[in-house]
């Protein structure tokens, strides 16, 4: 195809450019949700949680990241009306990539932790409708993802408020705070563990599983759960009995003690969380740069799937790791501080209940946002101390912010997409 022979290595370095771009996105915005928790409740520095990040959301972006070429669109648009215009789908999802960077960059600037996910369904929706109709996109998958909006903060803040109030019953308001939390925190530190080794399994795990190079049941996937969460749960209790504290100290010291062994979970959390995170959500933006150069590697064919090029899974990862360092402070203080107060053993409940639900998602086959359920299981916390615990402004504010980033992307990738088909055809 002669737009093929004229433009391939610029239209190659351009889509790489913007992916990478995207990806400085998701590391602003998302990581920088994942990581809020922990900084906000002190249970890690912000450069302890940066430093983290990039190890294990580069780890799951590059490791569990692949096999993502079949599901790049998300089953939101039907790639068959484009076969006999290549040209449009490249130069779609390259306006895609660059409406939902530009999107997340002025998200992450004002501090709202907004969607990695709907950004870039929002921006495929819009340059899909412009480019070849409205029957082009499957807007039942569109009405799951506007449903998800209530259903997982909802799922995510009620778990969250259950968790964090049965440790307010069962160790802070009790007479003996430490001894109760050496009694009851391995039980915390085993649901803990089952959780989020099925987090990695089932999400950070999955690209690799349904490549066959790691392929385990369902049923496999909870007896392993359920073995690292005892693991977890006799090295929790192991070093928790070894905590000391004064007879005569007063209850603040009690409680400053109990707060730091849930700080060391919340280091756990945030680890599994950044790997589960990292190996999915890295999808949002090599996904359809992974579409562009499978179509400019076929020279202008839209094949069904495709080898992933090696150069693009860690384009993502550094993508992803910069801009969480450079950019995502903003985004974290609005998570960790913003919306209520965060102790260790609030944040904990907050990441645990968003893994819990991530799960329950991943199982039902619910669309989900991580933003927003981390998002719901922080107000879940703040709303177990009662409605005054909120700062409803920040909330307000949050909300609003979710319901424009379906039609602003959408909006962005039709101003983009017109823009690039001026100049390249």
């Amino acid at each position: 195809m002669d737009f093929f022979t004229h433009y391939e290595v610029l239209l190659l370095v351009f889509a790489a450019i913007v992916g990478f771009f995207m990806a400085w996105g998701i590391g602003a915005n998302d990581v920088a949700n994942a990581m809020g928790t922990s900084v906000g409740s002190k249970a890690l520095t912000i450069k302890q949680a940066v430093l983290i990040a990039a190890i294990f959301e580069f780890a799951g972006a590059y490791l569990a990241g692949g096999e993502v070429t079949s599901t790049i669109r998300k089953g939101i648009i039907d790639s068959t009306p484009f076969i006999p215009h290549p040209e449009l789908l490249v130069l779609g999802m390259i306006s895609a990539l660059l409406a939902a960077g530009t999107w997340l960059a002025v998200a992450s600037a004002k501090g709202w932790p907004v969607s990695t996910t709907h950004s870039i369904v929002g921006a495929i929706i819009g340059f899909a409708v412009v480019a070849m109709g409205v029957d082009a996109v499957s807007w039942g998958k569109v009405g799951g993802i506007l449903g998800s909006w209530v259903i997982t903060p909802a799922i995510s803040g009620i778990i969250a408020y259950l968790i964090f109030m049965s440790a307010q019953k069962l160790i802070f308001d009790t007479d003996h705070p430490v001894a109760n939390a050496k009694k009851y925190v391995p039980l915390y530190m085993a649901l803990a563990g089952f959780v989020l080794a099925l987090v990695t399994i089932k999400k950070g795990l999955k690209h690799v599983m349904k490549s066959g190079t790691f392929d385990i049941s369902t049923t496999e996937a909870y007896l392993y759960a359920g073995g690292v969460g005892l693991i977890v749960a006799l090295i929790g209790a192991y070093f928790i009995s070894k905590v000391k504290i004064e007879p005569n100290a007063d209850k603040e010291m009690h409680f400053s003690n109990v707060e730091k062994i849930f700080a060391v979970l919340m280091v756990v959390t945030a680890c599994c969380m950044a790997f589960a995170h990292g190996s999915n959500d890295v999808a949002n933006a090599i996904g359809p740069l992974a579409a562009v150069q499978s179509v400019i590697a076929n020279d202008g064919q839209i094949v069904a799937k495709t080898e992933l090029a090696w150069w693009i899974l860690p384009l993502g990862g550094i993508g992803i790791v910069a801009g969480l360092a450079l950019f995502g402070s903003r985004v974290m203080a609005t998570i960790g501080k913003g919306i209520t107060h965060l102790t260790p053993s609030r944040g904990f409940a907050a990441e645990l209940a968003a893994a819990t639900t991530v799960v329950i998602a991943s199982g039902t086959g619910l669309p989900i946002s991580t933003t927003q359920t981390l998002v719901g299981g922080v107000l879940g916390v703040g709303m177990a101390r009662g409605i005054a615990a909120l700062n409803l402004g920040v909330v307000r504010n949050i909300v609003v912010s979710w319901v424009v980033t379906l039609p602003i992307g959408a909006f962005l990738s039709i101003v983009f997409f017109f823009l690039l088909k001026g100049i390249f055809l």
